[in-house]
This record gives structure tokens, sequence and C-alpha cells, in this order.
């Protein structure tokens, strides 16, 4: 199955969660939007919300997030999301 990239992670969406980066990977990034708004007819994301999560499946989901985050707009959001899987993944 192919899923459609940024940045070269993969990103999966499930309902309006983000999920961002590779499961076999230390760290992945949660967007949820928090709203949204019409701009020409398209509703677009108006706040998002990111996390930095875990991998571990041992840990508590509340235990599992490391760092978050909250833009303005997914492009925003998805340039931190990428910083943060760059660094913390390295």
């Amino acid at each position: 199955m192919d899923f459609m990239t940024y940045k070269g992670y993969p990103l999966v969406r499930s309902g309006d969660d983000l999920y961002f980066g590779y499961m076999s990977e230390p760290h992945v990034v949660m967007l949820q939007t928090e709203g949204k708004k019409e701009v020409e007819g398209i509703a677009v994301s108006e706040k998002v919300r990111l996390y930095l999560m875990s991998t571990d499946q041992s840990l508590d989901p509340i235990q599992a997030i490391v760092r978050t985050s909250e833009r303005e707009s997914l492009y925003e959001a998805l340039e931190v999301a990428a910083t943060w899987l760059e660094r913390s993944n390295a």
C-alpha cells in the first residue's frame, strides 16, 4: 500500500487526525485539527495541534507524548513535524 508522503515521511489520515512518520522509528507526530474555515468553498484547517509521540507500545498514550505545539495552518504544522522527526529519529 502506498501512502501520501511529505518530506519523505508517510502521512496517514484517520478522521480529522493525521499521523506523520514511520511507526518503525522511535517517534511519530500526531496532528489534530482544532477547527475548520471555508476558503473558496473548501474546508481548510484553522488550527492544528501537534504531538510528538513515542512509538513504544508499552507506554500509556499520555506518557508517550514527548512534545506538543499548535500552529495556525496544516502547512506550518507539517514543517514543525518534519523538523521534530528529523531531530528525534536521527
